[in-house]
C-alpha cells in the first residue's frame, strides 16, 4: 500500500515571527504548518475543493528549541489519518540545530455556507491516504544564507 501524502517546505523566519524574548512567537508554526498544509493540497491538485473548507478543530504542539530570526526552517508535514470528514497531520519544524516544534493538527472538510462536516469525495480521501511525498517546496541556496545586517 502506498504512504499517507507528505510535503516538506522551507522558510525564513522574519521579524513578525518573533516576540519580545527575541525567538519564534508561538504562531509562527502554525502560520507555517498552513504553508505546509497549501502546499501538500496544491500538489495533490485539491487546493480548489479544500481551500475555506478546512477548518482546524484541533492543534497541539510541543516547541523543543528555540527557533531565531532569519533561521531557516523546514517543516515536513505528512497525513496521519484521513476519516469520513477530517484529517490528521502530524508535523515537525527543524532549524540547523535539530527539531525545534512537533506537533499534530486536525482538520474537518465543511460546507463554508451551511456549516457542519461532510464526507470527504472519495478521490481527496484517497489522495490524502496514498499519494506519498510531495514535491518539497525547499528555499534557494542564496534565500538560506541571505542576511539583513
Amino acid at each position: 500500500m502506498s504512504p499517507p501524502a507528505s510535503v516538506e517546505v522551507q522558510r525564513r523566519v522574519e521579524w513578525s515571527d518573533t516576540d519580545a524574548a527575541g525567538h519564534q512567537h508561538y504562531t509562527g508554526v502554525v502560520r507555517w504548518l498552513e504553508v505546509a498544509e497549501t502546499v501538500l493540497h496544491e500538489r495533490l491538485g485539491i487546493a480548489q475543493t479544500t481551500f475555506g473548507r478546512l477548518p482546524k478543530v484541533r492543534i497541539e504542539v510541543d516547541y523543543t528549541d528555540r527557533i531565531l530570526f532569519r533561521e531557516t526552517v523546514t517543516l515536513s508535514l505528512r497525513v496521519v489519518s484521513a476519516g469520513r470528514s477530517s484529517v490528521r497531520y502530524d508535523f515537525e519544524v527543524r532549524t540547523d540545530r535539530g527539531t525545534a516544534a512537533r506537533g499534530g493538527c486536525v482538520c474537518v472538510f465543511s460546507d463554508p455556507a451551511e456549516g457542519g462536516s461532510r464526507p470527504w469525495p472519495a478521490e481527496i480521501r484517497e489522495a490524502l491516504v496514498t499519494a506519498g511525498p510531495q514535491r518539497p517546496e525547499l528555499l534557494t541556496a542564496g534565500e538560506q544564507q541571505d542576511q539583513c545586517w
